[in-house]
């Protein structure tokens, strides 16, 4: 347990950035599923739309620390990859 009132108030704000991250996590994640769903339709057009949804979110999650620029890149690879495969 923190003691010092500076362990105190760092232990509160990373609580603060906790919540924070976590939801921005869940939200990338939300658009990842629903391009995963796209994807396995088989419906190239709302894949190409679902794809296009996801870049701007997860590289807001890196900008923000939630992600590794490398770990977006290769989402994004893997994604476009995939929706390409469906031509």
């Amino acid at each position: 347990m923190a003691n010092s009132p500076q362990a105190k108030k760092r232990a509160r704000q990373n609580e603060k950035r906790f919540a924070v991250n976590k939801a921005r996590r869940s939200r990338i994640r939300t658009f990842l599923r629903k391009a995963e769903e796209a994807i396995a339709s088989g419906d190239k057009e709302a894949a190409t739309a679902a794809v296009r949804a996801v870049q701007p979110e997860l590289m807001r999650g890196v900008t923000k620390g939630v992600y590794h620029k490398n770990t977006a890149a290769r989402k994004m690879s893997r994604l476009s990859a995939r929706v390409k495969a469906l031509g």
